[in-house]
């Protein structure tokens, strides 16, 4: 999928294949939702909000009240490609999000996703 695509695909419909992903290596919605919470600075009802709007990836990050500064510590392959290496913002701040519910789909500890 071209950047500009996954740029304007609604984020709502992403998400469902990332708490599956999550559910098929027995991990939770909650976890997802709290990578996702930690990543952005949503509180839930924001994100909920986002959900119910169906943002594209583009407003979702744009919108984001906080991103979390630790996100640059998060290191590692997301389909072939190095994430600290990607030029692009805001496929970079997919490509973070992408590589966390990977970490929680390999059974990581969720203070080490979380970098805490």
């Amino acid at each position: 999928m071209s950047g500009h695509r996954i740029y304007a695909t609604c984020f709502a419909s992403v998400y469902p294949l990332y708490v599956a992903k999550a559910e098929r290596k027995g991990r939770t919605k909650a976890e997802v939702d709290q990578i996702i919470l930690w990543l952005t600075g949503f509180s839930p009802e924001g994100f909920e909000a986002q959900l119910a709007e169906k943002t594209d990836f583009q407003t979702f990050f744009a919108q984001a009240p906080a991103l979390n500064p630790a996100r640059n510590q998060i290191k590692g392959l997301v389909c072939g490609v190095r994430v600290e290496e990607v030029a692009e913002p805001l496929m970079r701040e997919i490509r973070y999000l992408d590589k966390l519910i990977d970490e929680l789909a390999k059974g990581k500890a969720m203070d080490k996703i979380l970098r805490d």
